[in-house]
């Protein structure tokens, strides 16, 4: 998202609080300021930007962060700060999540952040990754007219890592969650090397993802679940080129149902295309025309298994969770 916004006071009541929220992945950074309201249950978007920054390029690999990877990021936060800087906001959270859990010179990042935002990142485990995720894509199902049926399997696709979470409620509470190392950018480092990947290559990245989803399995049952609800660029990308759309438009992918069928023609046509091909989808974001062959074929894996006929495809995500999580339950 680009372009200045007018920003308004908040709201003169005493329940609704304007919140910033920002959700550090390994492959994108993204903001939303949002004013929340917990009695009515809403949350209205004042700003939502993502900046693609691979934070995790080659962290699978060495371990560490990399020093243009730190540049990037900490460049697209200090727009970030001057951002919630004029937004009047009551509270900011930023979290942190697969990259800098697993990079040894994590604490260059945070020093980097308290330096730009004057706060510092919370690194997340991966259940508290995954619950926020849960929150925020389940809190407006209450409000749909032909809402998914409980329980759902939240499925968060992210580059570094995918969560599973099982709930019914809507909430946070009372739900199983697993996180798993088998992420978009993660395995296309690992595996899909060739342009296009070869089958070789292909083949390697399923067994890793199967063996993945055997773990998973074995710590939630998602035989439970009567929903999958995906999350984030790696499903919404999917949904928006199996909608044909002439551009990224987010009120068209969020809350379509996209079929395993589709999801399974898509993932082939991507794995099968060479990266300029991918790149002249019209939907398709530059930052995730190399990593999105291996999402896809994180998705499609998951409903393959676990034998899902449609997933409904969520907009709202662990950065409307981490929205949630600043103001009273």
């Amino acid at each position: 998202m680009s372009g200045e916004r007018e920003v308004v006071a908040p709201p003169e009541d005493s329940v609704t609080r304007r919140v910033a929220a920002i959700d550090c992945g390994t492959n994108s950074i993204r903001l939303l300021v949002a004013d929340v309201d917990p009695v009515r249950r809403t949350l209205t978007d004042l700003d939502r930007r993502l900046e693609i920054v691979r934070l995790g390029q080659g962290v699978d690999k060495t371990g560490r962060l990399a020093p243009e990877a730190l540049e990037r990021t900490l460049g697209a936060l200090s727009e970030y700060a001057r951002i919630i800087g004029t937004s009047r906001v009551d509270a900011v959270r930023m979290v942190a999540t697969s990259a800098t859990r697993d990079a040894s010179n994590a604490a260059e990042f945070t020093h980097g952040v308290v330096d730009v935002l004057g706060i510092e990142p919370e690194v997340l485990t991966g259940d508290e990754e995954a619950r926020l995720s849960f929150a925020g894509a389940t809190a407006e199902f209450g409000a749909m007219s032909e809402p998914p049926a409980p329980p759902y399997l939240v499925l968060d696709i992210g580059g570094g890592s995918t969560e599973f979470v099982l709930g019914g409620t809507g909430g946070p509470d009372g739900v199983a969650a697993v996180s798993l190392n088998i992420g978009c950018v993660r395995m296309t480092e690992r595996h899909l090397h060739a342009d296009p990947p070869s089958q070789e290559q292909i083949a390697a990245a399923i067994a890793d993802i199967d063996a993945a989803l055997t773990e998973a399995a074995a710590k939630v049952d998602i035989t439970q679940a009567r929903s999958l609800v995906g999350l984030a660029g790696s499903v919404t990308t999917v949904a928006a080129i199996v909608l044909d759309l002439p551009g990224y438009d987010a009120a068209r992918t969020h809350h379509a149902r996209i079929t395993a069928a589709q999801v399974r023609s898509v993932t082939s046509r991507l794995l099968a295309q060479t990266r300029a091909e991918r790149s002249a989808i019209a939907s398709m974001h530059p930052g995730r025309v190399d990593v999105i062959g291996a999402g896809a074929l994180v998705l499609d894996r998951v409903m393959r298994r676990f034998g899902f006929a449609e997933v409904v495809v969520s907009e709202h995500d662990i950065l409307d969770g981490i929205a949630w999580s600043m103001v009273p339950s």
